[in-house]
């Protein structure tokens, strides 16, 4: 996959701000009411520069006398329960990893659980957004358990993705047993986004990785993060996606990024950060730990762990573990603070592991902008023989219509070169069936997936979005897993589920776009964006047009 980046930054949904200062609407003609607006006015922006003097005259607290830990030595780890079960499983894969794929998301969300109840020593975790809901308080509320066992746990969170937890991070982080750190933390906790207007170059880098690790001896990774619409727990917007467990070789190897990520300069405690909280505060939130469960809204989680037997299976050597060759790829840490360059980027490793391919690729990727330089390769590769498929949002499933913008304006091009490409659907609640392997056919109504698969034999898993944040601002985790079966089993379950999940492109003889919904007998066309109105189409016009491919 070489040639396929481009030096350039993205905003996505999942960090972008909007201000409105609220200063109101008046009557010019009634020069009372505009004496009393511009007073009005006056105010506002007087209390706007102060908010900005305070943000400015404000510094990152010191981190050099924060604590020091690390994970656990291999030998500490294997004497673990999961250490002594798995330990016979990799005995005859010397170097390899077991992999099992989890597209299901209540599933997903049980192996978090599971892993947790079956912590003895450590559980390191290391999130992008994790939200107060249901989903987000039922695995705070593991975590809290699993301390109380004596379970050392390290949760580390990208400041962005933690909007309405400071309170729950801060009795977290109380117990004696649980540290909480937060990476490229903003100081206005009521308003993050003046943090921009001082601070911008630092905030506008983000941790994006994922993981889940238990005892330095399984890992679950993956394209998730916490919260109810990653797991399926809501009636709004939710994310089809796809994460994996790991066990074996290259779980050490997840154990030890994080800990670079744990100690690195962009991660600074969350007690230095957030506002203390009072004793009644406290028991509030304990409270909100003990009774989530209680609710109604967690009955169908709770069911999920009751009937998930993976880690039991696990434990007793039965886990349906595909068993492989894995390669961590991820970025310094230092990313979150400047630009990296070549070994220190995750896109340079993949571009050395993956190299060139021969017969095909099945990208999927929700904010897919491949710019100038990746179309061209893209481009190439069709050139050589090789069958390119590509399936990203579209528009009426995206959440970041500049995005959508960027990906457009190269879609002829990869079209009229003999890319497929296909374009999500918005699906309701209740529409295609979960496919086991890959989770693309599941009732969700906006992709979140990132994953591609080389050749059929390798398969990528993890946090990339094919797009220039993640190539450049964004740190990030992924997994190249050469495994034949696994590519397969993607591959063929996107190309069944793909005619009653996405719309199909195509260029007629005029060389203008259109859109093929295939579900029924009959195709049905679209000859602009589908379901979708005209002024998001016009706005998405306008954005194809305007010299923000660099911000994208």
């Amino acid at each position: 996959m070489n040639g396929l980046l481009e030096e350039n930054c993205s905003i996505s949904a999942e960090n972008t701000y909007s201000i409105h200062w609220g200063f109101g609407v008046f009557e010019p003609l009634n020069l009372k009411l505009l004496h009393l607006a511009g007073i009005s006015l006056f105010k506002e922006v007087c209390c706007l520069g102060v908010c900005i003097a305070l943000a400015a005259c404000s510094a990152l607290p010191d981190i050099t006398t924060r604590t020091v830990s690390t994970s656990l030595s291999s030998v500490e780890s294997q004497r673990t329960t999961l250490g002594q079960r798995i330990a016979p499983l990799m005995a005859p894969h010397p170097g390899q990893s077991g992999v099992y794929s989890i597209a299901n998301p209540r599933e997903s969300f049980a192996m978090r659980v599971l892993l947790s109840q079956a912590a003895e020593r450590t559980l390191d975790l290391q999130y992008y957004i994790w939200h107060d809901d249901t989903t987000g308080t039922l695995l705070m509320s593991a975590l809290y358990k699993a301390a109380e066992r004596g379970v050392r746990v390290r949760l580390l969170l990208d400041d962005n993705g933690t909007a309405g937890i400071d309170d729950e991070m801060w009795v977290l982080d109380l117990h004696p047993n649980i540290e909480v750190r937060l990476f490229n933390p903003f100081l206005n906790r009521s308003f993050k986004a003046l943090g921009y207007l001082t601070d911008f170059s630092r905030l506008n880098r983000r941790m994006h990785n994922k993981s889940f690790t238990a005892d330095g001896q399984a890992t679950v990774i993956g394209g998730r993060n916490i919260g109810d619409e990653y797991f399926g727990a809501t009636t709004g917007v939710l994310k089809a996606d796809l994460d994996a467990l790991l066990v074996g070789s290259v779980v050490e190897e997840v154990s030890m990024d994080f800990d670079r990520y744990w100690a690195s300069q962009s991660s600074y405690p969350v007690a230095d950060i957030v506002e203390s909280l009072s004793q009644t505060d406290e028991q509030r939130v304990l409270r909100a730990f003990s009774k989530v469960a209680t609710q109604p809204a967690a009955k169908g989680y709770l069911d999920a762990i009751e009937k998930s037997d993976f880690i039991s299976r696990l434990l007793k050597g039965e886990a349906p573990l595909l068993w492989s060759e894995v390669r961590l790829v991820t970025d310094d840490p230092a990313k979150g603070l400047e630009s990296m360059e070549g070994e220190q980027l995750l896109i340079r490793q993949l571009d050395e592991i993956l190299a060139k391919p021969q017969s095909s690729v099945m990208l999927v990727s929700p904010y897919f902008v491949p710019t100038k330089a990746g179309t061209e390769a893209f481009v190439e590769m069709v050139g050589r023989g090789v069958q390119v498929h590509i399936l990203t949002n579209a528009l009426e499933a995206t959440d970041v219509l500049p995005v959508h913008a960027g990906y457009a304006k190269r879609r002829k091009t990869l079209l009229a070169s003999g890319v497929k490409l296909y374009e999500m659907m918005r699906l309701a609640s209740g529409g295609a069936q979960q496919n086991r392997a890959t989770g693309f056919g599941s009732s969700a109504s906006s992709l979140h997936a990132k994953t591609f698969t080389i050749d059929g034999k390798r398969v990528f898993i993890g946090s990339f979005n094919f797009d220039p944040r993640s190539m450049h601002l964004n740190t990030e985790l992924g997994f190249v897993i050469e495994n034949p079966v696994l590519a397969r089993d993607v591959e063929q379950s996107l190309t069944t589920v793909l005619p009653a999940l996405a719309y199909e492109v195509r260029l007629d003889d005029k060389g203008d776009l259109y859109w093929l919904d295939n579900r029924g007998e009959t195709p049905r066309r679209f000859d602009h964006e589908p379901n979708s109105g005209w002024f998001k189409r016009a706005s998405v016009a306008v954005l194809k047009w305007l010299p923000i491919e660099w911000l994208l």
